[in-house]
C-alpha cells in the first residue's frame, strides 16, 4: 500500500502507529495484579523528563498497523485491553475500540488527556501533566486520577487536578520511579493527612514484571 495511503488510513484510525503489544499483569492504580493485554501506541508530544518509554514519542519509528490486525493479535490472550502510549489519543480511537468492543473485551486507557477523547472505555486512567494540561470533559469521565510525583511541587498539582474529577473518580499518587526513595515518604504522609488519596506503586518494576 502507497505511503499516502496508509497516512489516510492512520489519519482515520484505520492504522495505529504500533509501537508494541503484550501480555502482562497490570502493575499501578485499581487494576495493578490484574492480567491484560497492553497496546502501546507511539507517538507523543507531552514530552515527560523521566518518561520511562521515550522511544514511542516519535511515531514514524513505529510501524503503521492495520487495527484489524491488533485486535485479532489481542483475542488471542486477554479480554481485558490496556490501550497506552506514547499519547494514544493522539489517535481517533474510535476505530480500534469499535472493534475491541464488538469482540467482547473489556477496554482500559491510560491517557495524560492532552488530545480530546474519543473511543469508547470501560475504564479510563487519567494520568495529567502539568507541561500538556487535559483539555475537554475527560476530568468529568475518568474512573481514576493518577498523579506522577517527582517533586513536592507535583502534590500541589495532583490536589488541583482533583478538584475536576467526579466524586466516584479513584485519587492516585505514583511515585516517579527514578527518585522512589525520596518521594515515596512524602507522598505517604500527604495520604495519611488527605485518605481520599491512594497510594500507587509500579508494583510490575518490583516483581521485573515487563
Amino acid at each position: 500500500m502507497e505511503t499516502a495511503g496508509v497516512m489516510e488510513k492512520v489519519e482515520k484510525g484505520l492504522f495505529l502507529p504500533l509501537m508494541e503489544a503484550f501480555y502482562t499483569i497490570q502493575g499501578e492504580g485499581y487494576h495493578k495484579g490484574t492480567a491484560a493485554y497492553f497496546i502501546r501506541v507511539g507517538g507523543c508530544d507531552v514530552g515527560c523528563h523521566w518518561c520511562d518509554v521515550k522511544e514511542s514519542w516519535n511515531a514514524e519509528t513505529h510501524p503503521p498497523t492495520d487495527i484489524q490486525e491488533i485486535v485479532a493479535e489481542a483475542r488471542k490472550y486477554s479480554d481485558t485491553i490496556v490501550i497506552t502510549g506514547g499519547e494514544p489519543l493522539t489517535w481517533d480511537m474510535g476505530p480500534l475500540t469499535e472493534l475491541l468492543k464488538a469482540a467482547g473485551m473489556k477496554i482500559h486507557i491510560e491517557t495524560s488527556g492532552a488530545y480530546p477523547l474519543t473511543g469508547q472505555w470501560d475504564w479510563i486512567c487519567l494520568s495529567p501533566k502539568k507541561n500538556k494540561l487535559p483539555v475537554g470533559q475527560i476530568h468529568s469521565k475518568a474512573d481514576e486520577l493518577k498523579v506522577i510525583v517527582y517533586n513536592k511541587h507535583d502534590l500541589i498539582f495532583a490536589a488541583k487536578q482533583a478538584e475536576q474529577v467526579s466524586s466516584e473518580c479513584l485519587l492516585y499518587l505514583q511515585p516517579e520511579w527514578s527518585v522512589r526513595d525520596k518521594v515515596t515518604p512524602m507522598i505517604v504522609d500527604f495520604v495519611m493527612k488527605n485518605p481520599q488519596w491512594r497510594v500507587s506503586l509500579q508494583t510490575h518494576k518490583y516483581l521485573n514484571i515487563p
